[in-house]
């Protein structure tokens, strides 16, 4: 009898959670080992991670352990992090120093902050957009708060937020921060008028690419709670408690958050798969070319929408969605078939502006805008959908959003 198969998935992200979930329901036990590499005991919720870090949001209610959304009799979960990817060999080194074999190999690593050139942005910058640096951010928020009222001296810069990058990653976390700021101000006995937020984006607008009339929408919200934007204004440079910008202006601020996009995973580079800012241009059904046995999928890959010509954002709608494709496909190449080519559907963009605002467009029954509580609404069933897709009504239920 032939020996099973080995699966090997890395990440936890939306796209490993997915890939891990379909495979143990198509393959179960009896014709794979499946195994899932997470450095973490649980998945976190990216897409929440802005309200996690204005403090809107516990960061218990932004995650859930992988054990109670797998099963663990089906996928084995080994809690670790990989240093390392050999195609040649088809083994993953681990921090521990344990190797694992693979037969089919899905890379699900997630990414890094992109930098853009500008220099300081590691040292100087909250750029962890996972759990802990989400409450890392919080925590320093609050603290940035609490010790206002007690300077002899009072400096203008500790109660400045400058949020680097206009896109959807930056609008919501200054939305969330800028809906819960009457309540910080009011706890800490902080002048409100004290209190300065700013957004920079070097393209001419902020949300790039997105709908004009929903960008104004937004902004116009966002400026009437406080929020300066400074547009076309590219960073060069960020020391401790400044900004400074390719024009020459400098903004000082004790609380400089980074959100001017991503790069994939550095394994990613080192392992000599052929990228671009870290993220490999996939086959049509997701393998990394000259590779028959690996895909890529999530914020490692890049697929290119053949009606911009602009690959498509790396967002946890596309990363659920390779996910569920890349399973079927090494489903098909498990039992003799041939995979089949990965298509994209955009169900919809949705941004949360903080408390009950939101905007977006979605596709169903046509292409329409949304805005305020409407486009809330469907941003949290979209949420749902996810938790549905993943483990089922009960997991929606447990762990959803009210949409109401």
């Amino acid at each position: 009898m032939a020996a099973k198969p080995k699966i090997l998935i890395l990440g936890a992200g939306y796209g490993g959670m997915m890939a891990a979930s379909r495979l143990q329901k198509k393959l179960g036990t009896d014709r794979a080992h499946i195994t899932l590499v997470s450095k973490h005991s649980y998945h976190y919720l990216t897409t929440w991670l802005h309200e996690v870090g204005a403090g809107t949001l516990h960061h218990d209610n932004a995650r859930m352990e992988i054990r109670k959304v797998l099963n663990p009799g089906k996928t084995n979960i080994v809690q670790d992090t990989v240093t390392g990817i050999h195609t040649e060999d088809k083994t993953v080194t681990l921090k521990s120093g344990d190797d694992l074999s693979y037969d089919y190999l899905i890379i699900g690593l997630g990414a890094t902050a992109e930098t853009f050139g500008a220099e300081g942005v590691y040292e100087h910058t909250y750029h962890a957009w996972t759990l802990d640096g989400a409450r890392e951010m919080k925590d320093h928020i609050e603290f940035q708060f609490a010790q206002y009222p007690q300077q002899k001296e009072h400096k203008d810069k500790d109660l400045t937020f400058v949020v680097a990058g206009g896109g959807f990653t930056g609008i919501e976390f200054i939305g969330e921060l800028s809906e819960r700021l009457p309540e910080l101000c009011e706890h800490y006995d902080v002048p409100r008028e004290k209190v300065k937020m700013y957004v920079i984006e070097a393209a001419p607008s902020a949300l790039p690419g997105f709908d004009p009339e929903l960008v104004e929408y937004g902004m116009n919200l966002l400026e009437q709670r406080g929020v300066e934007f400074k547009v076309n204004k590219p960073i060069s440079e960020v020391k401790e408690g400044l900004v400074i910008l390719k024009d020459g202006e400098e903004i000082p601020a004790s609380t400089i958050v980074w959100a001017t996009g991503v790069r994939g995973n550095p394994l990613i580079e080192e392992a000599g798969f052929e990228a671009n800012r870290g993220r490999v241009k996939v086959d049509s059904d997701l393998r990394a070319p000259g590779h028959d046995d690996v895909f890529i999928i999530g914020d490692c890959s890049l697929i290119i929408n053949e009606e911009t010509e602009r690959p498509y954002p790396p967002t946890a709608q596309m990363a659920i969605q390779q996910g569920t494709a890349a399973a079927d496909n090494v489903t098909h190449l498990v039992m003799g078939g041939t995979p089949g080519p990965f298509k994209p559907e955009i169900l919809g963009t949705l941004a949360s502006l903080g408390g009950k605002e939101a905007m977006g467009t979605v596709s169903l029954f046509g292409h329409r805008k949304l805005y305020g509580r409407s486009a809330l609404f469907m941003k949290h069933m979209s949420d749902n959908r996810y938790f549905t897709k993943l483990n089922g009504m009960a997991l929606a239920l447990t762990k959803g959003r009210n949409p109401l």
